[in-house]
């Protein structure tokens, strides 16, 4: 009989880059590892830079990687004293063919930082870095779970698509080298954690891994910090977005464009929570539709201010191509933030009935998404109902506790199931030394 896992676990929480303003990783890190201590269970982070934002009771520990894409100068060359290892090698010399090393290195690195900790941890959770590293711990006997928040692959397509000429196709091919060694490894991975249905869809059809290796487990939004702001006046015409990478996936452009036509009978204005990459079309986009003054940019804040500008806004929007949940839009809604989306990827299983607690509009559709924009701003009575009723469906369905308890239950699981593998293990063992003595 498999023996039963502790009460309290202790969890090593793996994530390559680590900082919640770089994107939805960072968060899911953050709140997921602080419900987990809540819980009674004992976390330690292992992260890479940018480095995480921890609440206390949770451990870190630091695993640096040479940091190449680090601002204010990405693609940095390293000074020869920082090479400390074959790793770091690896990782400038994969950088320098334009390819983007972090999964693997980080990896690498982390099995080395947990060799000589197997007693410390019952198991590893892997937040969406599937590197190779990955099969070394499991050969080496560590229980492991994974996160894979969406299938990468649709970002690949995406860039793709969106690429102008055949250099930059070239080079996108190569920087997601990754993916198949990324795909490798989940194939390995027993149970791996999804954030929504469509996800779980997208990852079977697209990277191969088996349904049964896969469960839903939906994130959440810290509703306590995340919440209405009476006290904050909106701002008629506010429209806010948030976007933690400037890529076309996140549908910047689209919303530009939707919001040129809003502007032409209203008195509108859009702000980003994030920062245009100098490469994309954002800046070329807002000069030629001559929204310099409409359109601001925020970033590096804390959550506090977010929560405030979402206060400040008459209405928030998810304009993205796909997103496999999407944090923006239960942050909006538990802010009590009239909400439009599109229906990319899991953004209706998210937002809820359209018309009820969100309207969605079809992406990559600029007049669509004008339209509802405008519905809401020229409709307060409709504003109100999608402001309480995106607050009460957070509330009811997104929460990190939630979130934490049913992650605890895929724990558990792997943990007997490991344990009644090693079992298995023994007892042929067992049986084939009885053989060997009886003859």
């Amino acid at each position: 009989m498999a023996r039963q896992s502790p009460e309290h676990l202790r969890v090593a929480l793996l994530v390559y880059r680590g900082n919640p303003h770089s994107g939805g990783q960072g968060v899911y890190t953050r709140y997921l590892s602080r419900e987990l201590v809540e819980l009674g269970h004992q976390v330690t982070v292992f992260a890479g830079q940018p480095w995480p934002d921890l609440d206390p009771g949770v451990g870190w520990v630091p695993v640096p990687s040479l940091d190449l894409y680090r601002e204010p100068d990405p693609f940095r060359v390293p000074r020869a004293r920082e090479f400390r290892s074959w790793i770091d090698a690896l990782e400038f010399g994969l950088m320098c063919t334009a390819a983007f090393p972090e999964p693997l290195t980080f990896s690498l690195r982390v099995r080395r930082e947990l060799a000589a900790r197997r007693a410390d941890f019952d198991l590893i959770h892997d937040n969406q870095c599937f590197g190779r590293g990955l099969l070394g711990l499991m050969a080496d006997g560590w229980p492991l779970v994974a996160t894979l928040h969406h299938p990468i692959t649709v970002d690949r397509s995406l860039d793709l698509s969106h690429a102008a000429s055949w250099g930059r196709r070239l080079s996108l091919r190569r920087w997601y080298g990754f993916l198949g060694m990324q795909m490798a490894v989940a194939l390995k991975v027993p149970r791996i954690i999804t954030v929504s249905e469509s996800s779980k869809r997208d990852i079977v059809a697209q990277m191969g891994i088996g349904a049964s290796q896969l469960a839903v487990v939906p994130v959440g939004v810290d509703h306590t910090r995340f919440r209405p702001l009476p006290s904050v006046a909106r701002i008629p015409g506010r429209i806010m977005t948030t976007a933690s990478a400037d890529v076309p996936m996140k549908g910047l452009v689209p919303l530009l464009e939707a919001l040129a036509k809003v502007r032409t009978e209203r008195n509108a204005d859009l702000v980003v929570i994030g920062k245009p990459r100098a490469e994309s079309r954002v800046e070329e986009t807002i000069e030629r539709l001559d929204l310099a003054g409409a359109v601001s940019f925020v970033s590096g804040v804390s959550d506090e201010r977010i929560v405030e500008l979402y206060g400040e806004a008459s209405v928030a929007v998810v304009p993205s191509l796909y997103e496999g949940f999407s944090l923006p839009a239960i942050e909006a809604m538990a802010c009590g933030v009239p909400l439009v989306a599109t229906t990319g990827g899991a953004l209706p299983e998210v937002v809820g009935r359209d018309g009820e607690t969100g309207l969605l509009v079809p992406p990559s559709d600029p007049g669509a998404l004008a339209a509802a924009l405008g519905r809401v701003l020229d409709d307060p009575a409709l504003a109100a109902r999608l402001s309480a009723a995106g607050r009460e469906r957070v509330l009811k369905h997104f929460t990190w506790r939630a979130c934490a308890e049913t992650t605890v239950e895929h724990y558990r699981w792997v943990l007997e199931q490991t344990a009644s593998f090693r079992a298995g293990r023994a007892g042929l063992r067992g049986e084939s030394r009885v053989g060997r003595g009886a003859c």
